[in-house]
């Protein structure tokens, strides 16, 4: 029986993918499975990844005819996945040895839906520790009591799939999909989806995860159209809040933490190829526009002057383009 199934996406990422595969290698057990998804790289990382199928235990390579980006690949792995337990890694990141199997122990131990678990960014030579901004640590919680509140870091502010460990059922139930096509931001809909709809939860103290930060082909470095997919991501957000049975609790919060993303984005445009800094002003106008204006309104009010000033422009922005067009 497969114990657990560890999705890892790959996609031009010959440099890095050595790495990870050892990591995997000293994370192999003879009941875990590696999926190693190859989204239709061109860089030779397919040929590393032939070699790493015959040398690391349980290693499948699935190739895709395609590319189709990381929400999607990920898909991929999970349709193929065959364990009790799911757990993602990303094809330029790593992993200290034994981490799974760890893992695996204090899952099982709680018996909850999924765990959570904090990581290492690695960015040159720098190391930094990020924790799952939950105090409450190696007890079961529910998911849902750990969204809010709006003005304050919370588990759904942390949405990277790799720093945890699911159990299948969430799989059956429909939970771990990812939005098909979204090229950046895909961890979003995604996290707030499980907090909302998972029974149990629990985050436990343990670093064995390395993320690389400011590598060159990662969408968090490039400034072309794909990155404000984050639109679509968080109009997804917004549309499925709002169908939940407590809207009015949750939805300050999803609104609050779209407006501090389009207040970055925005703060970042100079990065963006000219066409596309257009666009993404245009777009978070009509993205304003199209939130709960109330809602809006008490969130723009409890943000500091310099983001609320500049969002509350593009809010006006987003109303006079309305009326015009009405």
């Amino acid at each position: 029986m497969v114990k657990l199934s560890v999705i890892v996406p790959f996609f031009n990422v010959r440099t890095y993918a050595p790495d990870t595969l050892r990591s995997l290698l000293s994370n192999a057990r003879d009941d875990f499975e590696f999926l190693l998804v190859d989204d239709f790289s061109t860089d030779g990382t397919a040929e590393i990844l032939e070699r790493a199928e015959g040398g690391i235990p349980g290693a499948r390579l699935i190739r895709r005819e395609a590319n189709g980006g990381l929400a999607t690949a990920r898909n991929t792995g999970l349709d193929a996945a065959r364990g009790r337990y799911v757990a993602f890694l990303d094809g330029d990141d790593w992993l200290a040895p034994g981490h799974f199997a760890r893992l695996l122990t204090a899952v099982e131990e709680l018996g909850c839906d999924f765990v959570r678990t904090d990581h290492v960014q690695c960015t040159a030579r720098s190391r930094t520790v990020r924790r799952v901004p939950v105090g409450r640590r190696g007890e079961v919680l529910d998911p849902r009591s750990v969204i809010g509140p709006a003005d304050r870091s919370t588990a759904v502010d942390y949405p990277f799939a790799w720093a945890g460990m699911y159990h299948r059922r969430l799989l059956e139930q429909g939970l771990l999909h990812f939005t098909d096509g979204l090229r950046t931001a895909e961890d979003r809909p995604w996290i707030w989806r499980l907090h909302r709809d998972a029974e149990s939860f629990a985050v436990i103290t343990q670093l064995g995860i390395f993320y690389r930060r400011g590598v060159a082909s990662s969408l968090t470095q490039i400034g072309d159209v794909r990155q404000l997919d984050f639109l679509r991501a968080f109009d997804q957000v917004l549309a499925e809040t709002a169908k939940d049975r407590e809207a009015e609790k949750l939805l300050p919060k999803a609104v609050r933490t779209y407006c501090a993303v389009i207040a970055h984005h925005l703060n970042s445009a100079g990065r963006y190829e000219p066409a596309v800094a257009k666009s993404l002003r245009t777009e978070s106008a009509a993205a304003l526009r199209r939130m709960p204006q109330e809602v809006l309104g008490d969130v723009l009010d409890s943000m500091d002057d310099r983001r609320a000033g500049r969002l509350r422009a593009l809010r006006r922005r987003a109303l006079v383009t309305g009326r015009a067009a009405a």
